[in-house]
């Protein structure tokens, strides 16, 4: 069962906040201010925060940089996972993804389900690793972002969680990369 293990210490964690949204400015985002206000209430580090047009090679530019800043160990988005034409963060970034992350995306719609029923397929919310940095794709709502923070990202980014947490393995998710460095074959 789920528990918070209070022997072990909380490890404050980098996370940046990227909204994609066309009509949105810092002043009006919502989703992201509530996204900023979560990581901060629960003692994580927001390490950036902005804002990107819904343009594939825009939300890869600047995911692919944060997930190279060391300062960065979280990634979230928020908006674009619907359907319209306009909606392509999952496009622009499942491609980069070294490993995907199905389980998030199946419990986001669980959560989601109990609070909006049916109306949860409309979202394409997905998770992933890119350059060793955890990277979620979230909805553009509020209620969708307060859903998936409480429910699975708060917990999961919580060091004392157990009986496993995502803190324990950010140190080994670049494992591939290391492997055999410095030794001759």
């Amino acid at each position: 069962m789920a528990r918070i293990d209070e022997t072990r210490p909380f490890v404050a964690v980098g996370i940046a906040v990227l909204t994609v949204s066309d009509t949105r400015s810092l002043a009006d985002d919502k989703s992201g201010a509530t996204l900023a206000e979560r990581i901060a209430e629960a003692g994580h580090r927001l390490a950036a925060r902005d804002i990107v047009t819904d343009d594939v090679e825009q939300i890869r530019a600047i995911v692919s940089r944060w997930s190279k800043d060391d300062a960065i160990d979280v990634i979230i988005t928020t908006g674009g996972t619907g359907f319209t034409g306009r909606d392509v963060t999952p496009e622009a970034l499942e491609p980069l993804f070294e490993k995907r992350m199905d389980g998030f995306s199946e419990v986001f719609h669980r959560i989601s389900y109990d609070k909006i029923g049916t109306s949860t397929i409309q979202s394409r919310a997905t998770g992933g690793v890119l350059n060793a940095t955890f990277v979620f794709v979230l909805p553009g709502s509020p209620g969708a972002c307060r859903d998936a923070w409480d429910g699975i990202l708060k917990p999961q980014l919580d060091y004392r969680h157990m009986p496993c947490n995502f803190v324990e393995i950010m140190p080994r998710l670049d494992e591939h990369l290391r492997r055999g460095a410095g030794t001759a074959v």
